[in-house]
């Protein structure tokens, strides 16, 4: 895991900027008194985002997924509907392009783009360097698009206010049995791509169950990206914390 190897660093870009993240491996030896350094600095930089996200009254929710579970058609959709009533705007987290952060600048956003490389989630010091180029105003709203991965992500808080899983119906009902720390972390589950059911062999109900069972205060929300349909349960639940 990352945690283990100890990869960290970044680059910003996107449609706007971009920050490459260039990193070493370190193997073999102390891995747990490693793992556990990473995670002791990641938490420390954390709070301080957090501390710096509350006095600016910026709220931040990190999204995050398995590839291709539909963050970034979220995240247009959310800009386009959001435009003229709220300020918004994106960190965008990937290994390598600029691809999904040209998407969130046509949608209306500014955004920074967060290039890994070899690692596989975004980590709180990435995250400050991408809010000191990013900029937001007070009082916004900052949406991060994580790496697409259902297990790193979880172990590394940036400093947000909320944390969003996303699945999507074709990947399967038990998904949160598979990567149940994802969703342990989770504060909202979001069930995308329901447009899809009739072709699809995936249970609502069962995968709100299974989720329950390892986080038992989540909520479940269903909806489609794509068609829009159940969209505004995401956008009043945006609301109650922004």
């Amino acid at each position: 895991m990352c945690g283990t190897c100890g990869c960290s660093g970044g680059s910003e870009g996107g449609g706007g900027t971009r920050i490459a993240v260039p990193h070493t491996h370190p193997h073999g030896g102390e891995t747990i008194t490693l793992e556990q350094r990473v995670l002791a600095k990641n938490e420390d930089l954390a709070a301080g985002n957090r501390a710096w996200l509350a006095e600016q009254g910026i709220v931040a929710v990190n999204l995050m997924s398995s590839p291709g579970a539909g963050k970034t058609t979220l995240l247009e959709r959310t800009i386009r509907d959001f435009v003229g009533h709220r300020p918004v705007s994106v960190i965008e987290g990937d290994q390598e392009t600029t691809l999904d952060a040209d998407r969130i600048k046509r949608a209306g956003s500014t955004v920074v783009q967060v290039n890994t490389g070899a690692g596989c989630h975004l980590d709180a010091e990435m995250m400050r360097d991408a809010l000191t180029t990013l900029t937001p105003p007070a009082g916004s709203l900052v949406l991060v698009e994580n790496v697409g991965n259902l297990v790193c992500p979880a172990l590394f808080d940036l400093g947000e206010r909320s944390r969003v899983v996303i699945i999507s119906v074709t990947e399967g009902t038990d998904k949160p049995l598979k990567y149940p720390y994802m969703f342990a972390a989770a504060d909202l589950v979001i069930v995308n791509k329901i447009d899809l059911l009739p072709y699809v062999d995936f249970d609502v109900a069962r995968c709100e169950e299974y989720a329950r069972s390892v986080n038992p205060g989540l909520t479940v929300l269903a909806l489609s990206a794509t068609t829009g349909e159940g969209m505004r349960s995401w956008y009043d639940w945006v609301a109650e914390r922004y």
